[in-house]
């Protein structure tokens, strides 16, 4: 059972993300401060930095919890289900959960600093699942490409709807962009991109 210490780290880890993210979106990430970020929530440099080691990962706080706790959901599946389907139940479930503000997906897209730490915290949880389904008795050349074509299906699922979602009418939400109709569902994305990107090696 999670601790009061737990609830309350996550929850401060939060908290300085949100944050974050309206002094970035305001002020631009490289104009932003650790000191802008700590002030805002109340807090000194000293403290921020408990919680996060850069500012370029307060962002990625989920992410960087997501490799070690979808390494535990794959273990727990079914032994009989394929890594391919087994991957996609879980990330599955991780997109219904994910954070999908747009101005996050945006500011990633125009930052190269956060560009390359998102980079460097999907290889850590590419990883993570890579173990993971060799845990499963998986061999390792097809739990790599396997974990390699379900990162690539993600990627492809945030670009879509991201698309859309800069495609849609302000007033009506309703899609103004080709290809899935305006706000795209990322759970309904993520179904379609998994199955058109089957690997024929998993079957």
């Amino acid at each position: 059972m999670e601790g009061l210490r737990d609830r309350t780290r996550r929850a401060v880890r939060a908290e300085l993300a949100g944050r974050a993210l309206e002094l970035f979106t305001t002020h631009g990430f490289d104009e932003t401060t650790v000191d802008d970020i700590a002030r805002a929530a109340g807090m000194s440099r000293r403290s921020f930095f408990r919680y996060f080691p850069s500012k370029e990962d307060v962002l990625f706080g989920q992410l960087e919890a997501m490799g070690e706790q979808v390494a535990e959901e794959i273990a727990a599946r079914p032994p009989q289900e394929g890594p391919w389907e087994c991957l996609h139940a879980v990330l599955r479930g991780w997109e219904a959960r994910i954070n999908t503000q747009a101005e996050v997906m945006r500011l990633v897209e125009r930052t190269p600093a956060l560009r390359a730490r998102l980079l460097q915290k999907r290889d850590e949880a590419r990883v993570r699942i890579v173990e993971a389904l060799i845990g499963r008795g998986v061999a390792a050349l097809e739990a790599d490409l396997a974990a390699a074509a379900a990162g690539a299906a993600l990627d492809t699922v945030a670009r879509e709807w991201l698309r859309t979602h800069e495609g849609a009418d302000e007033d009506t939400g309703e899609g103004t962009g080709e290809g899935t109709g305006g706000n795209a569902d990322r759970v309904e994305l993520t179904d379609r991109v998994f199955a058109m990107l089957r690997p024929a090696f998993l079957g």
